[in-house]
């Protein structure tokens, strides 16, 4: 069976870890200094690295090159090739337990842990637990769990990883070290895309590939795997097929459609839904990207400075477009924004996908 891209080019090193440069400077300081803490809290949007991290940090931890070479120490990155990487990287190390929260969620499941804990690391020098979903455990559990990770033994790590912080009990929180992992640029989602299509020869326009990148939505996993998806369908895999197969418009054909709307072409507005909508493209999805494009567009207008903001979000053409898109911005153009917001919530449960959205622009456009 193949392995997956995503775990193909997961990253080994700390410094290799995209978008996170100051949770890996902070880690590879610590590591530096062999001042690795007891018990982390990784939190942040999903497939943003927060798994990957944990487990280069068992490998900083067991390293044994590390271990024995003080100046090879100083450089805070494991060496990926001693027994403890490599069997970390396999991921057959006895001394590393990854434990799912969302399907061993209960005082059960902690208790075996705790028990777990007490016992010496059976080859390494440190036993580290990487409980994945940590939201998910039980109220039950976090209080189970909260004296081993006050007063943990000396030999055992604790790194908790989530995507809903803000139901991570205070309690627990205040035991751990902290670090936020955000949301992926889209520039640096499409750079790692185009990588892997270079390395693997594979067929993939880089229109295509900015699409892939959006659809990510700031994940860096969810781009990868949906690259692997489209590419085991289609020989070539160009905008127009991206588009059909994951029902999602990409920027560009949302920013034809802000146009005709921000210079008040209300024809060529309608037919362009029109024949989206023929396509079969997903209606609903464009409003929404139309809602989000014409908002960057008014806040670029007013606010000039936010567009270092949107250049992580939109390639160097895609910027182009959204300042030329601004220059045209209105007052009014603020009105018929509100319009197309509730025609968006009206087509999310009508069974007419184009009537609220053809109805706010006629009524707001017509001359």
């Amino acid at each position: 069976m193949a392995i997956a891209i995503y775990r193909r080019y997961r990253p080994k090193l700390l410094r290799e870890i995209l978008g996170q440069e100051a949770v890996s400077e902070i880690l590879g300081s610590a590591a530096k200094r062999d001042r690795i803490a007891h018990a982390y809290l990784f939190f942040g949007a999903r497939g943003t690295g927060k798994t990957t991290v944990a487990r280069i940090l068992a490998k900083l931890a067991n390293c044994e090159t590390r271990n024995s070479d003080k100046k090879f120490r100083a450089e805070g990155e494991p060496c990926n090739r001693c027994r403890p990487c490599t069997e970390i990287d396999e991921g057959r190390a006895l001394d590393v337990v990854e434990i799912d929260a969302a399907s061993n969620r209960g005082i059960d499941e902690i208790r075996e842990l705790k028990e777990s804990v007490k016992l010496s690391p059976s080859s390494y020098r440190f036993k580290v637990f990487i409980i994945d979903e940590a939201h998910q455990l039980t109220k039950e559990a976090w209080n189970a769990l909260l004296k081993t990770l006050e007063e943990p033994p000396p030999h055992a790590i604790f790194i908790l990883a989530t995507s809903e912080y803000e139901k991570v009990p205070p309690t627990i929180i205040s035991r751990t070290q902290r670090f936020h992992f955000r949301r992926l640029p889209l520039p640096i989602i499409s750079k790692k895309l185009t990588s892997i299509v270079a390395a693997d020869t594979l067929n993939v326009d880089p229109d295509a590939i900015e699409l892939i990148a959006a659809a990510g939505d700031g994940s860096l996993r969810d781009a990868e795997s949906l690259l692997e998806q489209l590419t085991s369908l289609e020989e070539t895999v160009t905008l127009d097929s991206v588009e059909r197969i994951i029902g999602r418009i990409g920027i560009r054909k949302t920013a034809e459609l802000a146009e005709h709307i921000l210079k008040g072409n209300l024809p060529e507005a309608l037919t362009f839904i029109a024949k989206v909508h023929a396509g079969g493209w997903n209606v609903v999805d464009l409003t929404k990207e139309l809602i989000h494009y014409l908002r960057r567009a008014a806040t670029l207008k007013f606010d000039p400075e936010i567009k270092s903001l949107f250049a992580e979000e939109l390639t160097p053409h895609e910027m182009k477009l959204l300042e030329a898109h601004a220059a045209l911005v209105t007052s009014e153009h603020l009105v018929l924004m509100k319009a197309i917001i509730s025609a968006y919530s009206e087509m999310r449960y009508s069974p007419f996908a184009t009537v609220p959205l053809e109805v706010a622009l006629i009524t707001s456009l017509k001359k």
